[in-house]
């Protein structure tokens, strides 16, 4: 049963409104669920397969435990990219079949629409699982998968995480140093004192990071990381939910290309 939980860090693409099993998983199995659901998709250039694994990600999205709302206001761009990527496929691919738009120079024939419709909805299935899923992985989870499972170097690892978690902050920082100077009245004016201000405060930054990053290095220092055996509060674990993620994903990769298979639209991208 799921469990409601607070909308989670602001800046997350997609807030996670509910805690489902699939959230729940290891860091790791979302990465290869969204990895096996693109292969899927990639092998070949087909409405079939592209159509089963994109129709998959779209009813599964309810399991993903995102706001659907808030996905749909902010993944705008997917369709619009896709719809884009298709366009230029229609344009130029090679015009057979009845006409259907003829403008001018712009001509499309069912053969190239017929083109262009795979890579639509391949641009889609490849996009959505790897967004959606690494909307539901916390960076915190992430890092620790990657330490225990994977046997990355701890100190990179965390080095990387804490960098992406001081990224806002300094974001923050220069917005109340831009604030602050323009209060004290020293930016602005022309654009010899614009740029000599604006060198100030990147130097200001620049100063501020490096002491930051000498108290996170000595903090880390302490904790004993890079150590060897060294312990963890937090484990990173593999329950049965990850099974049967990955044999849900994997089932529906092989089920699109022997549907591809069987209704004779199999395009492989290597091979003939």
């Amino acid at each position: 049963m799921s469990e409601s939980v607070a909308v989670e860090d602001p800046g997350q693409l997609i807030p996670i409104v509910r805690r489902t099993a699939l959230v729940r998983c290891n860091p790791l199995t979302k990465i290869a669920v969204a990895l096996i659901l693109m292969v899927g998709a990639l092998l070949s250039i087909d409405v079939v397969s592209a159509g089963v694994v994109l129709g998959f990600c779209l009813l599964a999205l309810p399991a993903t435990g995102l706001d659907l709302w808030a996905a749909l206001r902010r993944l705008w761009f997917l369709p619009l990219g896709a719809l884009l990527a298709a366009w230029g496929t229609a344009i130029l691919a090679e015009k057979t079949g009845a006409v259907v738009v003829d403008l001018g120079p712009i001509l499309m024939t069912s053969g190239s629409l017929g083109a262009a419709a795979p890579i639509f909805l391949r641009a889609l299935a490849l996009a959505i699982p790897l967004i959606v899923l690494a909307s539901t992985i916390g960076p915190r989870d992430l890092s620790d998968a990657l330490i225990q499972h994977l046997r990355l170097p701890e100190v990179v690892v965390v080095s990387v995480l804490a960098a992406g978690r001081l990224l806002g902050l300094l974001v923050s920082e220069w917005q109340t140093l831009s604030m602050a100077r323009r209060a004290r009245g020293v930016a602005g004016g022309s654009i010899v004192r614009r740029t000599g201000s604006l060198f100030t405060g990147v130097f200001v930054l620049l100063v501020r990071s490096i002491r930051r990053g000498t108290t996170l290095a000595m903090a880390m220092e302490g904790r004993a990381f890079g150590r060897p055996g060294r312990t963890w509060r937090r484990r990173s674990t593999f329950g049965a939910g990850d099974g049967v993620a990955l044999l849900v994903s994997i089932a529906v990769c092989v089920f699109a290309i022997e549907a591809a298979h069987a209704l004779g639209t199999w395009n492989p991208i290597i091979g003939g």
